[in-house]
């Protein structure tokens, strides 16, 4: 449907507020369950003898929702939750259609659609008024920039200051998972009230913050070089800072170099090395299309990054960016 035909107002997630019914969509599970709690607190907040009831919309059992929305003996107000709405039963869809037209004064119905073409129907319907209703955006926060704006809202609500270079850190350690951003996010405010500076999130998840390195030079490894380049991009953007991913890039070519020297099975080069069989493994496995050459050539070019991104180049950025280039082509 055509934005300019939506005739319900358009909510992002944090300014859900309540109404006769409330549609979620989007794909981000983590900020809809979000947004429906805190609508629970507001309708809790107005009348302590809330009624809560949960429907999943894909085994949907006839005449469930219209027992759940009926008056109650003591007129208690109700809210419904309904699930999985794009996975519905055409049961669900025809009764929703027709509570829709007539939906009870003292009742709260919210609808979780993640996306997809099932129930599209349903979506034209309340976004053109039926109901009267509001629709929460609870979209896939992709861009860095989105999850920095919602880091900083995170500790704006939890009253705690945290730096622009601590936000950057977080983001780039948790930047696959919003829900282990935000439990990131809840902890470092509970666990630092007086307020979060880097050497605090250094010390709680700098291993996530060097995870993001090794992405980076995996990637390169492989020949991937588009890949990496984007990949380095993000985490400087993010707050990585140089130095550890000229280190990651160090540490796997040097292992690398060493099990490409070396005789005998996983475990008995891991025990002459003083590796895990692990490392071992991934090492042949990443020396796949490399020749001692080029080994070489990119050992050195890393060893002159190294120098330029402590202060003996002017700019770090080029140097980085180059020596991608060369380990993705594996020395050439």
């Amino acid at each position: 449907m055509a934005s300019g035909a939506v005739k319900i107002p358009q909510l992002n997630w944090d300014e859900i507020r309540p109404s006769s019914v409330v549609l979620l969509t989007g794909p981000e599970e983590f900020l809809a369950d979000r947004a429906v709690s805190k609508l629970r607190e507001m309708l809790h907040a107005e009348d302590a003898g809330l009624e809560v009831s949960d429907i999943s919309a894909d085994d949907y059992l006839v005449g469930t929702l219209a027992t759940l929305a009926s008056p109650s003996l003591f007129g208690e107000p109700r809210l419904i939750r309904v699930s999985k709405v794009e996975k519905c039963t055409d049961e669900f869809l025809d009764e929703v259609l027709n509570y829709l037209a007539n939906p009870e004064m003292s009742c709260t119905l919210s609808l979780r659609h993640a996306g997809g073409k099932r129930a599209e129907k349903l979506l034209t319907a309340i976004r053109g008024g039926l109901g009267a209703g509001v629709e929460v955006l609870c979209p896939e926060l992709k861009r860095d920039s989105d999850k920095i704006s919602f880091v900083n809202s995170e500790f704006r609500n939890s009253g705690v200051q945290i730096d622009a270079a601590s936000v950057r850190s977080l983001v780039s350690a948790f930047s696959g998972d919003l829900a282990e951003l935000a439990a990131a996010c809840r902890q470092l405010a509970s666990d630092s009230p007086q307020g979060v500076t880097l050497n605090v999130v250094d010390q709680y998840y700098g291993g996530r913050v060097e995870a993001n390195a090794f992405r980076v030079a995996d990637a390169a490894i492989a020949g991937n070089r588009a890949e990496a380049l984007v990949l380095l991009r993000n985490a400087l953007e993010t707050g990585s800072d140089p130095v550890p991913i000229v280190a990651a890039f160090a540490s796997k070519l040097r292992t690398m170099a060493r099990v490409s020297g070396a005789y005998g099975s996983d475990a008995s080069i891991a025990r002459e090395l003083g590796l895990a069989p692990w490392q071992v493994e991934r090492a042949k496995r990443d020396l796949r299309g490399w020749s001692q050459a080029g080994l070489a050539q990119s050992i050195k070019s890393i060893a002159s990054t190294d120098a330029n991104v402590k202060g003996a180049g002017a700019d770090p950025l080029y140097a980085l960016e180059q020596m991608i280039i060369k380990v993705s082509a594996r020395g050439a």
